[in-house]
């Protein structure tokens, strides 16, 4: 019987459902993410990766729907050559 505990595979990190627009920013700021502008509700983060600038708009929402959320990780992952998963646990240990 498998109690769950002892499970070989993991279950992938799930969004947070909480998150503001200001919360997941300063996150991203740990990732060399820094606002670099804001456009009335919207915040306008860029990094300077090797190859080019890789800019993020974030609402100033709070909470942050979660399909705005999930799409704007989605981005950052795929920017950077990493999983959903693997980027959540760089953004929130």
């Amino acid at each position: 019987m498998n109690s769950g505990s002892g499970s070989c595979s993991r279950a992938p990190r799930k969004l947070p459902r909480d998150l503001s627009g200001n919360a997941l920013a300063k996150a991203l700021s740990n990732l060399d993410y820094p606002i670099t502008r804001q456009t009335g509700s919207h915040l306008r983060l860029t990094a300077a990766t090797p190859t080019g600038e890789h800019h993020i708009t974030i609402p100033v929402h709070n909470p942050l729907k979660i399909g705005t959320l999930a799409a704007i990780i989605a981005d950052i992952a795929a920017h950077h050559g990493l999983t959903k998963d693997e980027l959540l646990k760089q953004l929130f240990p």
